[in-house]
Order: C-alpha cells, then structure tokens, then sequence
C-alpha cells in the first residue's frame, strides 16, 4: 500500500517490523500486537518486507482488514536501510521497533503508550525488557556475561534513565523513538547491523548514542515486555564465535563514523587494540585452546572482539 495516499488520523504508534524470509515468524509477530487490549485506531503496523522471496506478502495480507496493516517492499537490502524506510512510511508520532521473531507480551502497547504520555517531548528512545523463549536447551558454557547477545534484555524490575550506554542499553526489536527525532537524525545509519547474512550489527545502539547525544533521555520500561526467539542455531559456539567477531567489526564501524581517523589514526588504533590483546597471556589462550567452562568461553568471546576490531579497522572502507 502506498503511504502517500493513507491519512494520519488519531495514528499515534507505528509499530514497525523488517522482515526477509520470515513468513511464518511474522505471523505470529503480527498476532500478538493485533491482539493486544490497546485502542485500534491509534496505532497502525508497518511492515517493511526487505526483499523476501517466500510468501511474506500474503502473510501481512491475511491482517490488511483495513489501513491500520501496512505492507511496504524494500528491496535495498540491509536491517538500517528497511527501518528507515519504516519511520519514513510511518503516520504516527511514535515509532515502535519490533522484531519478526518476537511476540508482544500482553500490555505491551499499553505500556507504550504510558511511556510515550508521561515522558511527552523529552522521549529520546524508551524500551523494555526481552525475555528469551528458547528453542533448544540453553548450554552449559553460556555464561550470563555474553547471553545478552542473543538479544536477551532484562535490567530489573523498576524503570529507570540509563546514564550509560556501555554498561546498559536498549535493542531494536522492543524501542520507541519519536518520528521527529528519527528525523532531524536522519534515522539509522545504514553503514550498521545485519546486510544479507553477515553478523554486522549495533545500528540501534548507535542511534541511542546519537540521541543521548542530543540531551535526550534513554529510558528503560520494563512494562514494556517482550518474547523473543533463540533459535537452536544460535546455540553453538560457532555462531557465538561469528557473532562476537562481528561485533568487533561493527565497534570498528562506529569508531569510523564517529572519527573518521586518517589512515595512520587507524592504524596507531589497531596496534593499539593488539598490544592490549597481546598483553593478556589468558585471552592468547582462550583464542586457540577449546573450552566448555563458561568463564572461560565468554573470556574467548571478548578476545574476538578484539580481533574483529582490528580487522576492521584495516579493512572497513572511510
């Protein structure tokens, strides 16, 4: 459907979800906000379809009764590149991030909406909690120090402002940021998080700096409550070993972007990030002997890293 020819009568949340290849996932994703206990004239549900080749399409189609179910192709493909391509659709003055893998808790539109009344124009991005619904049994060798990378979220039961982004934060299958806001920052940073099947990531958290940036707030709701899917594929140690490689590339990126360091710059921040590396005889170890201690695994984890931001740093184009 067209957004151009679409009112934004009483719309006050757009609820965004990308999605690629995900048909039956997203079914259920879409469900679970439908049946949420939340006025229906007031939110609306984008659904940026990042060039899938299944039956996606029908899928959103089952839920277009009316306007309120949006269906938008996006063909560039790149997770910033479709969630821009949302908040642009978008006719409400809140955008709420979900994911194609989740499932709203019950309230969660709710708490939203409380939220996005009682913190008003201050509002830079609020968020809730991820609650993890396991599809195989969670390993031994996962300790809690890196279980937060498969998007778990939990920092407790009160709500409160996170002062510092490096010790909490929010992630971008459960947040809300102000339409306007997303604006005048000219949204997510397409040069971050998941293009095709790389593990390249951290768009949401670089937004979130951009905001507090700005003076705004952080705000965790742990109201504002989701479930999210741990596939059995992401519960071996492959595929933490790719993901936190990952993320030292994606801090690479950012440090990029945030910089732009000379050649030379880059280089002095490599030999940096290898002499520390080097200085830690236990991460030397933890990189090449294999191991099914936890501490020990997660000690592995952070050595890679380092890894994957040096190699960032001499690889990642200016």
């Amino acid at each position: 459907m067209d957004s151009a020819v679409r009112t934004s009568e009483s719309v006050r949340i757009s609820v965004v979800i990308c999605t690629r290849n995900r048909a039956d996932l997203l079914r259920k994703a879409i469900a679970s906000i439908v049946r949420q206990d939340f006025p229906r004239s007031v939110y609306e549900i984008v659904v940026v379809d990042n060039g899938s080749t299944d039956h996606t399409h029908g899928v959103v189609s089952e839920f277009q009764v009316d306007d309120r179910v949006v269906y938008i192709l996006e063909d560039r493909i790149g997770l910033c590149v479709a969630r821009n391509t949302g908040w642009r659709s978008c006719r409400g003055s809140y955008v709420a991030y979900f994911d194609d893998d989740a499932i709203a808790q019950p309230g969660w539109l709710r708490a939203i909406g409380n939220a996005v009344e009682r913190y008003g124009p201050n509002t830079g991005v609020a968020g809730g909690r991820v609650d993890p619904m396991w599809e195989g049994a969670r390993p031994k060798w996962l300790s809690d120090q890196i279980v937060g990378s498969l998007t778990i979220v939990d920092w407790g039961p009160h709500e409160m402002m996170i002062p510092d982004l490096a010790r909490a934060w929010l992630v971008g299958s459960n947040m809300v940021v102000p339409k306007a806001l997303l604006e005048s920052l000219g949204g997510f940073d397409p040069r971050l998080d998941r293009i095709g099947n790389n593990l390249l990531s951290s768009g949401d958290i670089f937004l979130q700096k951009k905001i507090a940036e700005r003076g705004y707030s952080v705000i965790y709701v742990p109201e504002i409550a989701i479930s999210h899917l741990v596939p059995r594929s992401r519960l071996e140690q492959g595929w933490f070993r790719r993901r936190f490689y990952w993320q030292g590339i994606s801090d690479a990126v950012m440090y990029i972007i945030e910089r732009v360091p000379s050649r030379r710059q880059r280089y002095r921040a490599a030999l940096g990030r290898a002499a520390h590396l080097m200085l830690s005889p236990r991460r030397l170890r933890s990189l090449v002997l294999p191991t099914t201690d936890p501490d020990t695994f997660a000690l592995k984890c952070f050595a890679l890293i380092d890894l994957g931001f040096i190699a960032g740093l001499l690889s990642v184009r200016r």
